[in-house]
């Protein structure tokens, strides 16, 4: 019995010799099998491709797909973007640039692991770096995926971090896959930020702001299971102290006219740490930390993320998490603003010009409430016939206030006249030229929208003020059939009124010529709505009107 054991311990001692001494060599076999596995599913450029960001660092990675121009830095962060489907200007040929690191503006993504330093510290995460099989990728045009894996290696733990990139989408897709290949275990953890300069300069604005026009959202917004949608200003967040909570976090987003940058979680299944803090004197950062994970000798952790850059889509990305729809700012008054770019986009589908579009929706507007603002024209044409019969009351009253009252609110009722129906149509038309105003700054799809001839962004001011000069002319035509022809024409009051035309359009020269495009077929229709009433009148009892 003792001779079997051992005979059984010196095998046991034997096989245990050759695998300690054949570890090391496993070891690295492994390793170098994953990542000789990955490598062989991606495809890489030989050569630089020709018209790529320009004055690149020597240690950066470029991308191109059909939508962007990326620049990758060694640390696997994403350093300047740009969408190749926008321009910077009208009439500019350079790519819109939505990410980048100058000396007086940063605006910067990143994500990747964090270590627990309070347990299991391994010093695997300083002073990393990545290294990648290739400085130059391209997704061609027989591909509908590019993949691009960064690696690093450190004490024995391998970290990949691949880049995904799908055509035709500016979704991308980041997963980070830890292997512990060494014999103690780690606790780690995951992380996703943007970071971006409070005040922006005037070269990198889509366009000029001036005092005259409403200023589009700047800050940062996020979504979780309790919270929908919340949004801070910039100037708020240097106002207030650093935000922190808990929650299942959707995705967070810097936010800004026409563009943003979002960090969206695949998976609403644990509770993250969602941060705003300033950096610095005037750099803005949102980011949220997943909760530190064990990871034991021999296993591995995935943590998966996405990231949109690019233009703010709302049909598109409403389905690609709830609520990031949210991130276009329609203003206050936001349900109509999507109605109405809802019935717009219909429009332009059947049509294909926005200018045109526009001219629809305003004629469809104006058909729908063609009963009150025709009642509206009734009122004011009544009023200026029964004037002859004002004076001669006033003439007669005019030294008792209250039997003057009286007597007029009898002459109304008897005439069928509500001297405040004309507010009505004023109240309804409000929140429809606000709503469109916001529609128009907002919607990346009017932005060098083209109408014709000069108007070649429906979006910005017509350059040449031609638009708003119309706009002019036709409210002093408003007004002079409106005017009362039983009155002095020659009192300062009458005159007065062709004044306020002039100084109304002159709010209207910095405003998107959409807008305008706008007002102008509304006052024509107002022009044919009020000489229609006027015929009306003259050929019928006005009193049965």
């Amino acid at each position: 019995m003792n001779s079997k054991n051992n005979i059984f311990l010196i095998i046991f001692c034997l096989f245990s010799f050759i695998i300690l001494n054949n570890w090391k060599k496993i070891h690295n076999y492994t390793k170098n099998n994953i990542i000789k596995k990955i490598i062989s599913n991606s495809v890489f450029l030989e050569k630089k491709p020709k018209n790529i960001i320009k004055n690149i660092k020597k240690d950066t990675i470029l991308v191109k797909t059909d939508k962007f121009y990326i620049s990758i830095n060694n640390n696997g962060g994403i350093e300047q973007v740009k969408l190749l489907n926008f321009f910077e200007k009208l009439h500019n040929k350079k790519f819109f640039t939505l990410l980048r690191k100058k000396s007086n503006f940063v605006y910067q993504v990143n994500n990747g692991i964090i270590k627990n330093e309070r347990n299991y510290d391994v010093d695997f995460y300083k002073n990393n770096k990545f290294f990648t099989y290739s400085k130059f990728f391209i997704l061609k045009k027989n591909q509908t995926k590019l993949k691009i894996p960064f690696f690093f290696i450190k004490n024995n733990i391998l970290y990949i971090k691949t880049f995904i990139f799908t055509k035709g989408s500016y979704l991308i897709k980041i997963n980070h896959s830890l292997f512990n290949l060494c014999n103690k275990p780690i606790s780690l953890g995951f992380f996703s930020e943007i970071n971006k300069s409070s005040i922006t300069p005037q070269k990198y604005l889509n366009k000029k702001h001036n005092n005259m026009t409403i200023k589009t959202f700047d800050g940062v917004a996020f979504s979780t299971n309790k919270i929908n949608f919340k949004k801070y200003k910039f100037s708020d967040i240097l106002k207030k102290k650093n935000i922190h909570l808990n929650d299942y976090t959707r995705w967070i987003a810097m936010l800004q006219q026409y563009f943003t940058a979002v960090w969206i979680l695949p998976h609403f299944s644990e509770k993250n740490t969602i941060y705003i803090n300033k950096k610095n004197t005037n750099i803005i950062s949102i980011g949220f930390k997943s909760p530190y994970y064990l990871i034991l000798p021999g296993q591995k952790h995935n943590f998966k993320s996405q990231l949109w850059i690019g233009p703010k889509i709302p049909k598109i990305m409403s389905k690609i998490s709830p609520f990031l729809d949210l991130t276009i700012d329609y203003g206050i008054l936001g349900f109509l603003s999507k109605l109405l770019f809802q019935l717009l986009n219909f429009i332009f589908s059947i049509v294909n010009n926005w200018g045109l579009s526009i001219i629809i929706i305003t004629l469809i507007i104006r058909i729908l409430l063609y009963p009150l603002s025709e009642k509206q024209y009734i009122t004011i044409a009544k009023m200026n016939f029964l004037q002859p019969e004002i004076q001669k009351m006033k003439e007669k009253y005019g030294n008792n206030k209250e039997i003057f009252s009286k007597k007029i609110i009898s002459l109304y009722k008897e005439n069928n006249i509500n001297p405040f129906s004309g507010f009505f149509i004023f109240i309804i038309q409000m929140p429809i030229f606000l709503a469109l105003y916001y529609m128009l700054i907002n919607s990346i799809e009017l932005r060098h929208a083209k109408f014709l001839f000069w108007i070649q962004d429906l979006s910005s001011e017509d350059p040449y003020y031609i638009l708003p000069i119309f706009m002019s002319l036709t409210m002093i035509v408003i007004q002079y059939l409106s005017q009362n022809k039983y009155e002095n024409n020659n009192s300062i009051q009458s005159k007065f009124i062709y004044i306020i035309p002039f100084v109304f359009s002159f709010f209207f020269l910095w405003l998107p010529s959409g807008l305008v495009l706008y007002y102008i077929i509304n006052n024509i229709f107002t022009i044919l709505q009020q000489k229609w009433i006027m015929y009306k009148m003259n050929n019928k009892n006005y009193k049965n009107i």
